[in-house]
């Protein structure tokens, strides 16, 4: 993993720093497990805009993940570590010996030709193998994580992301995840071995706003330049600072607890993320 500061040739070049990809193999995706994307650019099937600041950006095809490891007992071999224009994280292709191909979230350090596994009962805790919470020794880094069995990977998925196994007691397992947040998970959920690839992604700069515009994101009006019938923080004479700073429905922001006192997973997170 390594970024790239590009000579400033153009001013958007200036302050660019892009990702050296070194990580990746091949540009051309495989074919069978590629979909349709279609983009609604924030409207609903009435044609209503219900989500701003959505719109335009580059044709893109979807590439179909495996998040559920489900194909346990079958070896694979990493044929090819992908970029996907859908995620942060890179991508690796596995050929499975019976012939199946599938894409799956690829972790640092995963190499073309390595040899993967996924199952419950004599798997490896090595890079890019997908096995319980209950056969994981404590303390491994994890990634790809089932917040239900069989639910499919749902935690830990982005660019650099990971989180760690604790302590297991009883059918619970005590996960510290990326958010800070320490949490109870069944300890028959599945994780991935390994911290999620790109990890250098947050240090990318875009260098301009028509690269924001390539990905689909418009342009964003700050609340405190509206007009008082657009947003709480907006109106005022001249440059007004806007007040207590809170959401377009009049939540405040910024510290404000939103979760429910009574949401019954509560009983399931032994410490809540930090502030």
């Amino acid at each position: 993993m390594s970024v790239r500061k590009l000579k400033p040739i153009t001013p958007g070049q200036r302050f660019r720093v892009v990702n050296g990809n070194d990580a990746i193999t091949t540009d051309k995706p495989e074919k069978s497990l590629l979909a349709p994307n279609k983009k609604s650019g924030g409207r609903n099937s009435q044609g209503k805009m219900t989500m701003r600041y959505i719109g335009g950006g580059h044709k893109k095809k979807y590439r179909i993940i495996d998040f559920k490891r489900n194909k346990t007992g079958i070896p694979a071999e990493v044929k090819s570590i992908e970029y996907d224009p859908n995620r942060t994280a890179f991508i690796a292709l596995l050929n499975y010996q019976d012939g199946e191909k599938r894409y799956v979230i690829a972790q640092n350090g995963l190499q073309v030709g390595q040899t993967v596994v996924s199952g419950y009962e004599g798997v490896a805790p090595e890079i890019g193998n997908a096995m319980p919470l209950s056969q994981i020794p404590l303390g491994t880094i994890i990634s790809c994580v089932e917040l239900r069995p069989g639910q499919g990977a749902i935690m830990a998925r982005s660019a650099g992301a990971f989180a760690q196994l604790m302590a297991r007691d009883g059918k619970f397992a005590t996960i510290k995840l990326p958010s800070g947040e320490t949490r109870l998970i069944l300890a028959n959920c599945l994780a991935t071995i390994g911290v999620v690839s790109n990890s250098d992604h947050q240090l990318l700069v875009s260098g301009k706003a028509g690269r924001t515009r390539w990905l689909g994101r418009r342009p964003r009006t700050r609340p405190v330049v509206m007009n008082p019938v657009d947003h709480p923080m907006g109106g005022g004479e001249g440059r007004a600072s806007g007040g207590h700073p809170r959401s377009r429905k009049g939540i405040p922001a910024k510290g404000y607890r939103t979760r429910a006192r009574k949401n019954a997973s509560n009983k399931y997170i032994v410490e809540r993320r930090k502030k």
